[in-house]
């Protein structure tokens, strides 16, 4: 990835969104179905783009949001619909679309009390809690959020009464009819105004904040929190948990400092990302400039992105953690903290994960569940407490209760980070020191990722490399033990291919979100053993391109 000479740095005015043109933009331009970029398109996680682009606009979430509804009644869905949003510019104006279109179906609509923001989490949470018990009348959700992405995009998802994100089945019949009312210019739409919809006798106010509040102590150990009387500092990001923090600590009496209460849909308080883009990457450390400058202020402290679906943890021993060395120290604090989980609940992690999990799970003798990447894939694990952890590379996990029944089907940002302080409380050290301490036993990978400029096309035909397609038998210097097309966990596509040495393994996959290919990689033998397989990885995708009549180069 090319660093820009902006990453890390306070956002200059002239590069914040025009928000009044952005919104006018998401009423007045109207896509063009004909054209592919333009269409309803689900990636692993719902339809993304920008109104300016034509790529997320009021008829996109419109057709959407009809095509849910033929959906729910095709499905006998007929329970309460959870909405929430997150605060993205495009995300309050795609909220009244998508009510206009709920109401005019009948649909009973759950919005937040006092119009407030709402985390993906307590969507799922709230969705899971409502269908406790019952086998009919079971409730769903739509999440109104481009998760992390710059401040011009808009995004929308759909979870189904399992409260995960939808799979591949019912996006892909989502997405179809959303487009077909594209190419009918919204005939058979149903849409009533917004006010209208607001009054109506099924639209109802649900207070997301406290029922998600109060449940916390039952996944996370409060006590050992507030009794090590630890310092926490958290910053939202801007992002639609920014409420949620005070509550959390009045109730639970934590010292909890919320550096940043700020909340702007230009996000002009954040530090610009890799690319030269304000974007809300908790995982990123040029975007998390401003918390990792206060990190010696606090024992630990952390952040979410803007639908409070993704963690970053801060350690006073180590700055900001890679996702992956969290999510190793997570499986690994859990599994021996756990005694209500069942011993054969195992540990999820995504193709593209570090194999440091891998060597953790086996020394704590749990079973691995490697997937696909797409939170997607943990979520009937969760639901059944066949699976007590799940967590992707990208910074999105959610793991059980303390009673090894479910929590989330979705990615929850907010009990990891709470997570991090439980583990400094009860451990005496922050997951920095515990990474370090895991490095001295199985050894210290080097990690890497490079993203490159993708066309449909050539996305198209990374996703559908094959074994046959990796004719050497080597992989920087060690012989190639096994070339997967399928994860191993659940045996489902990955959408490319992951080629594994003993010491070392890259993946390479299109993005199901953004027109960019990835190839990610680890090497336990150094970072001179990581750049020769980072290079003949991308020797492999560029074969597989120009076999397709396209080169590209990282």
């Amino acid at each position: 990835m090319k660093l820009s000479s902006l990453a890390g740095k306070s956002a200059a005015p002239s590069m914040l969104v025009n928000v009044p043109k952005l919104v006018t933009a998401y009423y007045s331009e109207v896509p063009d179905p004909a054209v592919a970029e333009q269409r309803v398109a689900f990636g692993t996680s719902g339809h993304r783009g920008s109104a300016c682009a034509k790529s997320f606009n009021e008829r996109h979430v419109l057709a959407i949001s009809q095509a849910i509804c033929l959906h729910r009644k095709q499905q006998g869905i007929d329970g309460p619909l959870f909405l929430g949003i997150d605060t993205h510019a495009l995300s309050t104006p795609a909220f009244a679309s998508a009510l206009e279109v709920l109401a005019a179906n009948g649909v009973e609509i759950m919005i937040a009390e006092g119009d407030e923001y709402t985390p993906t989490p307590a969507v799922s949470h709230a969705i899971l809690t409502y269908n406790r018990g019952r086998d009919k009348s079971l409730a769903d959700g739509i999440l109104i959020t481009p998760s992390h992405n710059p401040p011009d995009d808009g995004g929308f998802k759909y979870n189904p009464p399992n409260g995960g994100p939808a799979d591949l089945a019912v996006t892909g019949w989502i997405e179809a009819t959303a487009n077909e009312f594209l190419r009918n210019d919204l005939r058979g739409v149903k849409r009533i105004i917004f006010e209208k919809a607001l009054r109506t006798a099924t639209t109802h106010r649900h207070d997301y904040l406290n029922a998600y509040v109060s449940d916390l102590d039952r996944v996370i150990d409060m006590d050992a929190i507030r009794g090590a009387k630890i310092r926490m500092g958290v910053d939202p990001l801007g992002g639609a948990g920014v409420h949620y923090w005070a509550p959390i600590a009045e109730r639970y009496g934590l010292n909890l400092t919320v550096v940043n209460e700020e909340i702007d849909p230009t996000f002009r308080f954040m530090s610009v990302d890799w690319d030269g883009r304000i974007r809300m990457d908790p995982s990123s450390s040029h975007a998390m400039q401003n918390l990792i400058g206060l990190k010696d202020r606090f024992d630990i402290a952390f952040a979410c992105d803007t639908d409070h679906d993704r963690h970053g943890i801060v350690t006073r021993s180590a700055g900001l953690l890679p996702p992956n060395h969290y999510l190793s120290v997570a499986i690994h604090y859990l599994c021996q903290h756990r005694p209500n989980w069942r011993k054969e609940a195992a540990m999820g992690k995504t193709v593209v994960s570090s194999g440091m999990i891998d060597r953790v799970t086996a020394k704590l003798q749990r079973k691995l569940y490697e997937v696909p990447v797409g939170f997607k894939w943990f979520v009937d694990g969760l639901l059944d407490g066949s699976l007590g952890f799940g967590g992707e590379e990208s910074a999105g996990a959610s793991f059980l209760r303390l009673d090894g029944t479910v929590w989330t089907t979705d990615k929850d940002g907010i009990i990891p980070a709470l997570l991090s302080a439980e583990i400094t409380a009860r451990m005496n050290r922050d997951p920095g020191e515990i990474y370090r301490e895991l490095t001295r036993e199985f050894g210290e990978p080097a990690f890497d990722r490079i993203d490159a400029p993708a066309t449909p096309e050539q996305k198209a035909l990374l996703a559908k490399l094959s074994p046959e397609q990796v004719r050497s038998t080597d992989l920087a210097g060690e012989r190639i033990q096994s070339v997967l097309s399928r994860a191993p966990g659940n045996n489902a596509p990955i959408g490319g291919v992951k080629v594994v040495a003993e010491s070392g393994w890259f993946a390479a996959r299109p993005s199901g979100t953004e027109n960019i290919y990835k190839i990610y990689a680890e090497s336990f033998g150094g970072e001179d053993h990581l750049r020769r397989i980072v290079e003949e990885a991308q020797a492999i995708v560029d074969a597989a391109l120009a076999a397709g009549g396209h080169v590209a180069r990282a």
